[in-house]
């Protein structure tokens, strides 16, 4: 399987802030590729440079086959792009915006009305389809953003925080409709903020930091860099965490978290679901009285903190967003 983005090396800067250092990417076609990281780590500056958006001042990239700067004019007609604010005109229906970006394509009127409709019918908009998109839900706008960058049916995809804003079901309705996507063929890459949503999308998740991939793999591989299962249990009293702490410490094969305001505990341990009726069999030996317990792997919220921590590069954000 052949890549369908590759970046190499790829910096940016905003006068003296770095926003790209060294970004280095490889998506294969057909699949989803994640850009996971906070605020300012770099996703929006790399997805402007690979849409031709920007220019890098070092570095190559390639989209489709075409370098980004080299042949920018060229590669425009093989992508598609949605922001994470709907690019849509509010004064036209949702037929007028998708069939102005195909004549924007130079798809010619008669096409462009018919793929307009096409993709109504495909993301659930044709009830709505001569109405003012100022009348739209934010799901509804958001739909319509996505199918304007999929007028010309473009091999590479581009999201951008796509889902910002929306809720549950919304963002679970966008979500089928981009797995829809890859399986007819499209290649994804799509930044978010949003630890679920790279999970459950993305076949391959790059954490960026500071301007760099700094871990790379799928969901699982990226999740075992933490470690591996945790126990997690309440309980009842102030005295009884002392005592769990203490009885449940040998099992541990890490550091021991606890919460004393919540009377709540993690253990990270070895051996899954034995382990755990190991630990309750101990504490209900010493008599303590749990309010919950239950054994969960590391989730993607583990992976963000334990690689990114809490910080967020503020004057990247306001510079480079």
């Amino acid at each position: 399987m052949s890549d369908a983005i590759v970046a190499e090396g790829l910096v940016k800067k905003y006068g003296d802030v770095t926003a790209l250092d060294g970004m280095d990417l490889a998506v294969p076609q057909g699949t989803v590729f994640g850009l996971l990281g906070p605020n300012g780590a770099g996703k929006t500056t790399t997805v402007r440079i690979l849409t031709t958006l920007l220019k890098p001042d070092a570095g190559r990239a390639t989209v489709a086959g075409f370098d980004v700067v080299r042949d920018a004019h060229r590669l425009r007609a093989h992508i598609g792009a949605s922001g994470q604010y709907a690019a849509v005109d509010d004064h036209l229906t949702g037929a007028e915006n998708l069939e102005m970006v195909g004549r924007l394509y130079h798809l010619g009127t008669r096409h462009s009305r018919r793929r307009a409709r096409e993709l109504l019918d495909s993301f659930d908009l044709t009830d709505a389809a001569d109405r003012p998109v100022r009348g739209y839900s934010g799901g509804m706008r958001r739909r319509l953003d996505l199918a304007g960058a999929l007028v010309a049916k473009p091999p590479v995809l581009f999201l951008d925080e796509p889902t910002t804003g929306l809720d549950p079901r919304a963002r679970i309705g966008l979500w089928e409709v981009i797995a829809g996507l890859v399986a007819g063929g499209t290649t994804v890459l799509l930044t978010t903020q949003y630890l679920e949503e790279a999970d459950r999308l993305a076949d391959r998740i790059a954490v960026v930091g500071h301007g760099r991939v700094i871990a790379l793999g799928t969901a699982d591989e990226l999740k075992d860099q933490v470690g591996g299962d945790r126990i997690e249990l309440s309980v009842t009293s102030a005295a009884n965490l002392e005592s769990a702490v203490r009885t449940l410490a040998p099992l541990a094969v890490g550091d021991v978290r606890v919460d004393g305001a919540a009377l709540r505990m993690t253990i990270p341990v070895a051996g899954g679901a034995a382990t755990l009726t190991k630990a309750l069999g101990r504490l209900a030996d010493e008599r303590i009285t749990v309010r919950d317990a239950g054994l969960r792997r590391p989730t993607l919220d583990d992976v963000f903190l334990s690689l990114t921590g809490h910080e967020t590069d503020e004057k990247i954000k306001e510079t480079a967003r």
